[in-house]
Order: C-alpha cells, then structure tokens, then sequence
C-alpha cells in the first residue's frame, strides 16, 4: 500500500485516507454517521442493504459509501437533499414487509433499525398490503429465531463463511422470496456461533436462553473476562436486580476483536443451579448441620491446625482451581507455605510431573495473541485447536488463510478443521505424540537422547517438509495443548518440541488450562515455585500424589476432584480417608457430603472483584458484578479470615487490590521465556509402555462444555449437538465393523477396573486402534486420563 494520503472532502470537511479505503471506514474515523445495516468493520463488503448511499459530486446517482472506494479530491454530502432522499427511500423500502412487533421483540430498545427509522422513517407509510411471513427456523439450543424481522443484511452468512469458516446458514430464493436458513433444517453448531445474535441488527437472531427475560434499558453493564480459557476473552455482563442476565463481548483487538466463545457466552446459565453451595455447613457426627460463617470458619482453622500440630506443617495440603483468580490462588498458597507446607497444586490433570525442574516460570503462549494471526507456519501437538481455546482456533485460521501459513497439526485423532493444515494422526498405539516428535527431531537433523532410545517413533511422511516449514518461515511456533500436557510422558514431549523449536528457531509455546492457570504459576500455586516464579524451599507433593494420598487436612479451592483431576472416582474415595477435608466451593455435590467435613460457599467469578492472567501473561483485572448468592462470600475474604485464625501474619488485607499489588511486587522481574533445554539436560521419566497391553488406547481430551463446574452446568451449552457427542465414545469404522459394533448402541467402557456404559458414535476422524472417551463428562466414572480401555457391547438375549 502506497505511503500517499488522498484528500477529500465530507460535508465540507476535508479527511484523509489510504487508498482503497472504502469511504465509510474513513467516515467512522472522523466521527461523521452514516446509517447502515449490512456494512461491518470485520466482514466483507456486501453493499446489498443500500442504506448508506450518500452524494458523490458528478455522479450520476448516489452510491453506497461501504463500497466506494475514496479518491483524490473528491466531494461527498451525507446530508444533501438527494442523499436523504435515497437513504429515507431505502428505509421505507425495508419496512415494507418489516413486522410492527417491537413491544414483543426482544431486539426492541437496541435495534439498529430502531434507531435508523427514527432518523429517516417517515411517520406513516404507504403500503397497505399484507406483509410476507416467513417460518422460523430451528437452528439449534443457543439462537432464537424470528425470519419475519430478516431485512437480509447477510452479516450472520458472512460471519459463518468468514470467521466462523463454516457455512451453515445462506440464502434461498431472490427478492421478497429470499429467506436465511441452513442446509435441510440443520443446526447451527460452530463453537462461536452465538456472534450472529450481536451481528444482527434487527431481531431476526436473538439469545434463546434469555428470550423474553429482560428488556434491554433494565440492564446494567459490566466490564469483565472470559475465566473458562487462557485467551481472557473481555466481555460485558448484563444484569438486573443481582443476576447476570446476559454475556456480550467487549472489543479488545489486542484479545478477543469482537467475537467471543459460545462456551464464555452462555456459560452464564449455569451460575444459578440447585446444587448452590449458599451457606456454609459443618459436619458433626457424621451429619451436616447449616453453621454460621464464624462457627463454619473457626471449624475449619481448628481441624487444621490440629492436625499440624500432631503430624507437622507436612500434613497439610491444598488443591486450587486452575479458573479460580491470582488473588485467591496466592492466598491460598501463603495459607499453605505459612503453615510450613509446599503441598499445593492446581495442575490436577497433569500425570507427569518429571520436568518439573525445567517447568518455565509460567506456561506461555510465547508470543502476544495477534502475533498468533501473523505466523508463516506453525505446529500443533495435542491441541484441539477449535475446542480447546476457540479464539485461538480463530486466530490460526486467520494466519492460514489471510497470511499463507503453513500448519501442520500432531493430535491423536483428526479433526474438523475451518482452514487448511496439514494432519498427524499420531498413532496412540505406536510411539504416539513423542514418537511424532522423535521423527520430526531426527528430520530436523537433532540427535536422541539414549533415554529415548527405545521409544518407537511414529513415521511421518512429511516429516523433511514439516522441518523445512518451520525452518524457512519468517515466523513460526511450535504449541502444546491440552492432550499433550496431560499426558503421561509430557516431560519427554516438552523437551522434544522444544529442541525442535531449537532446530528450526521456532518459539515455543504451551496454552495454560484453565481460565487462570498462567497467574496460578505466578501465584505460587505449585509445590516447587513460591510467588513470582521464585524456586520454593523443599518441593511439596504434587497433584496427582496428593489425590492418590491426601494428607490428613485438605483444603480444596472450586475444586470437584471427579470431574476437574486426572484421579477422577478414585480420588473421592482416597479423600474420605482424610482427617479433615475444608472445601471452599461455589457447589456442592453428592460426593463433597462424603468426603469434606467443612462446606465454605464462595462466590462464582462473576460475584467477586479479581484478577485473571491470560497464555500471554496480560493480568486483567474486574470487579464483581453481582452480589454473591445466599451467603457465599468471594473466596479471597474467606482465605483472608482463615490465615487470622491459624495465626499467620499478613493477612490483615481490606481489598482485593492490596492483595494483588502485593503479588505483583513478586513478579516484578519475571520474564516469560518456555525455558527450552538442552535434551541431554532435560528431567522426564517415560511411562511402562508394556502396561495395560490389550483392548484399545482411549484418548481423554477434555470435553469443550465439561471443563469446568460453571459450564458443566450450564443447560444451554450441554444441549448442544457438541456436548452431546463428547458424551459418547467415539470410535474407528474400521474398528466397529471388525467388533460388530453399531452406531448409537450402548456399549461398555472398562478402564482400570472401573467401568461405565455409553452410547457409541462411528466416526471418521477417530484412528484405529483407538477410542476417545472424553473427560470432565459423565464418563468420569473411569478416570479422566488416557490408558488402555476394554469395550463391549452387550447382545440383546
């Protein structure tokens, strides 16, 4: 693009632009108006709604200002005669066939075309024929629709083709026969679906859950951010009268743009549920009792400073949400560490703790967010790149598709992608994710270790082009996911990627799980690394031994072990073994009245001022926007109060903000870097491959609605076509057919001697030999981790 400005003139006032900038983005900028409907900064130009034509001089007539590119001293009126004319005359066009529903519309006191008529409507109109009718359609459990109000702008078609990269909803017919609709009666199924409803300006596209539940000027709008991923996704809560009525996103180009996650937009709907853990309640004689907050507090503190003072500092444990803020997750830490323990954690499903002298001082995405969109190539090793973090999915299509990258993604199964990337089934039953790495390590001309040695690598027929991508991109990365992190040779994979990314000079990046994982590191919220990343003074126990063993006094912070641990069942049994077991929930659950003896009903994100650090390290801090329910309290003046009855010092804070300054006071000199290490250097233990031979291999990535309590129980998102097949186990064709299995039947699921009975779902994507069996659903009756599984299917007598 040329340096030159062009010079023009709007209303008799002269603007400047790049060339090829469409007038109305030049008009924007300056703060001038012109009305619109089909037009937005993110789509593509359609100029189909018509309604932004204004007066060119020497024009024949007057043009849509969305799609006249500006040019060298030309003259336009917005306001002229003729330009009022046209746009009135394309705004009585429009409400031809427009329904008169507004006091029933949900859109209604936020419509653009509300807003737009009473500017250049006239008063009473001049048809006095019937207007057309259009069906609704069902397009699924997130949006409403009402086709009569469509005024066919296409933003919502624009939005599946362009960013979504699904092109579920279109156009049938031509003129006052047009209609949006899917293909055959289909539901809308994208993972960001739900920024149709704030694309639409008229009430065509609304909010099914809260549909006819509010009206837009009762509302109160608060800043917040996403907590269910490590993007932070900025948003704005809408409530009335203390309840979150509705989630919107908030623009953010450094973050979000303006598009947010269906899961962080409906999540909401869980935040109010009959299990609410809204009093606190102690558990004497075997029986649980609705206490006051001091006397539910003073049981706590006393059951475990007992039981420090009869077995030693070391008895005592805690296990953090990953989602939970860095102001509770810090005290949490120092409640522990003050007591003379290391014994905290919040990576609850990791199962390889070997690397950790080589853990970096956060999980890092290794770069900022849109630094994400201008890669020339990029690898993905165990990431489901749609559903793990949706905006970054978002962000990689954007590099494939507007900047030619390059991508090659390493998952144990395939997936539906929305942009090109070449695949890497990596065989699970082979050398799986670090046998891929193995070859593509050796591609790149690196030496293996011999701990590696007999570790079977996978072939990769691509392997030399892969290296090559990495090698000659301007700029390349190399991530992490979820499946990778979890799994059991993760040590061995970390120090693998990270010679690779050594190799080729990639940057090497891992996505945090969970809302707040990256600020739990900072926080001290891991049995080796104090605040700020500082190395810890002995090493605690880690999650997966403290759920295998708890110590005798427990304290659990939004935790539900079953569901959020790679233990799964087997760690409620173990903590009802524990002498005293303090659980600071926002829920409580069957299983909790087993184990915990001290319920502490705390606030959810929504209902408590705190600070969430996204995979790139922004801290974002937000106020509660709500009160919080019953008498829960936010967690941090629950921990606050707990630290003064076991004696500590320092815990005299009287805001939130005096404990996150404090915090950063240890962060002052932390320096994000994935600290790759020499593979000669590098700590990792490999798992006994021989173990558990037989049956098939299950992958357990965790479910997309299932990663945490809030979505779990959001009704809306669990009633999608995603949720419901993350609820079956997924399996190979080739596979069913050899084991006569058949789709939808009910089938047998054993692992570890747990066992569990699901409906079967044939797909494609799933490689042979393996079975996916998603965690964090309600399969979690086997534990949320990948091993050896054994499936039948019962046959009917």
């Amino acid at each position: 693009m040329s340096d030159e400005q062009i010079t023009f003139e709007v209303d008799g006032m002269t603007l400047q632009g790049n060339p090829g900038d469409m007038l109305i983005e030049v008009t924007d900028k300056a703060g001038i108006n012109i009305p619109r409907f089909c037009y937005h900064r993110k789509l593509s130009i359609a100029a189909n709604c018509r309604m932004c034509l204004v007066e060119v001089e020497r024009a024949p007539k007057p043009l849509p200002a969305c799609s006249t590119p500006i040019s060298e001293g030309m003259k336009v009126s917005t306001r002229s005669p003729k330009a009022i004319s046209a746009q009135r005359s394309t705004m009585e066009f429009l409400l031809i066939n427009h329904p008169l529903d507004c006091p029933i519309c949900d859109q209604g006191g936020e419509c653009e075309l509300q807003d737009v008529a009473m500017g250049y409507g006239e008063g009473v109109g001049q048809y006095s024929e019937a207007k057309r009718v259009v069906k609704d359609k069902d397009i699924g459990p997130l949006i409403a629709t009402d086709m009569t109000r469509c005024i066919h702008c296409t933003r919502c078609v624009r939005f599946g083709e362009e960013i979504a990269g699904l092109k579920e909803l279109g156009a049938t017919g031509r003129s006052d026969q047009m209609e949006i609709g899917t293909y055959i009666s289909k539901s809308v199924t994208s993972e960001l679906s739900g920024n149709v409803i704030d694309l639409c300006p008229v009430g065509a596209l609304t909010a099914k859950p809260s549909r006819y539940t509010h009206r837009p000027w009762e509302l109160v709008q608060h800043k917040h951010v996403s907590t269910h991923d490590a993007f932070g996704s900025n948003l704005y809560l809408h409530t009335r009268e203390a309840q979150v009525m509705r989630v919107v996103p908030r623009d953010n180009e450094a973050v979000n743009e303006t598009w947010i996650a269906d899961r962080d937009r409906f999540a909401y709907t869980g935040l109010v549920t009959e299990d609410r853990l809204t009093r606190p309640m102690v558990k004497r004689d075997g029986e649980w009792q609705v206490a006051s907050w001091e006397e539910a507090l003073e049981a706590a503190a006393k059951g475990i400073q007992e039981i420090v003072n009869q077995q030693g500092p070391t008895a005592l444990a805690a296990l953090v949400s990953p989602n939970a803020s860095i102001e509770e997750q810090y005290l949490a830490a120092r409640i522990v560490r003050g007591m003379g323990s290391n014994n905290i954690d919040h990576r609850l499903r990791q199962t390889d703790f070997s690397g950790d002298a080589n853990d970096p001082v956060m999980p890092w995405l290794g770069m900022d967010i849109p630094a994400i969109a201008g890669l020339d190539a990029a690898l993905t090793v165990g990431l489901a790149v749609r559903e793990e973090v949706p905006l970054f999915g978002h962000r990689l299509r954007q590099a494939a598709l507007d900047n030619g990258a390059r991508l090659t993604l390493v998952h144990p199964y395939r997936q539906a992608l929305t942009f090109p990337a070449r695949q890497v089934a990596s065989d699970e039953a082979g050398g799986g994710q670090l046998g891929t790495l193995v070859a593509l390590v050796r591609a790149a001309g690196g030496e293996i270790p011999a701990s590696l040695a007999d570790w079977p690598e996978t072939p990769v027929d691509e392997a030399s082009a892969i290296v090559e991508e990495l090698r000659e991109g301007g700029q390349s990365a190399i991530f992490l996911g979820a499946v990778a992190q979890n799994a059991q040779e993760f040590a061995a994979i970390r120090a693998l990627a990270g010679e690779l990314a050594r190799l080729t000079g990639a940057q090497l990046g891992l996505l945090a799980q969970g809302g707040n994982a990256a600020g739990a590191w900072l926080a001290g919220a891991v049995p080796h690394r104090s605040a700020g990343g500082a190395e810890a003074v002995g090493h605690g126990r880690t999650a997966a031994e403290l759920l295998a063993e708890p110590s005798d006094a427990m304290m659990l912070l939004g935790v539900e072990p079953e569901h959020d641990s790679a233990a799964g069942q087997a760690a409620l049994a173990a903590l009802e073994k524990a002498a005293c077991v303090v659980a600071i929930s926002s829920y409580v659950t069957p299983a909790m009245k087993r184990y915990a003896d001290v319920l502490l009903p705390m606030g959810t994100a929504v209902e408590t001022a705190g600070t969430w650090v996204n995979g790139e390290g922004r801290w974002q801090s937000v106020n509660g926007a709500v009160r919080p329910l019953g008498e829960s309290r936010p967690a941090w003046k629950v921990l606050r109060v707990m630290g003064n009855l076991l004696d500590l010092n320092g815990f005299d804070y009287m805001a939130v903000t005096e404990i996150r300054r404090e915090l950063q006071s240890h962060c002052q000199n932390v320096a994000l870097n994935n600290r790759p290490v020499d593979l000669d250097q590098a700590r990792f233990e490999l798992p006994d491959r021989a173990a558990g031979q037989g049956g098939y291999r299950r992958v357990a990535a965790v479910g997309m609605y299932a990663g945490d309590p809030v979505v779990r129980r959001s009704p809306a998102l669990q009633a999608t076509e995603k949720a419901e097949t993350q609820r079956h186990v997924l399996v190979n064709p080739s596979d069913a057919e050899r084991e006569g299995w058949e789709d939808g039947a009910t089938v047998s699921v054993e692992q570890d001697g747990a066992k569990v009975e699901l409906p079967l779902r044939i797909d494609d994507n799933v490689t042979p030999g393996t079975v996916v069996v998603f965690s964090g659903t309600h399969s979690d009756a086997l534990a949320p981790r990948s091993g050896r599984v054994e499936i039948h299917m019962e046959v009917a007598a």
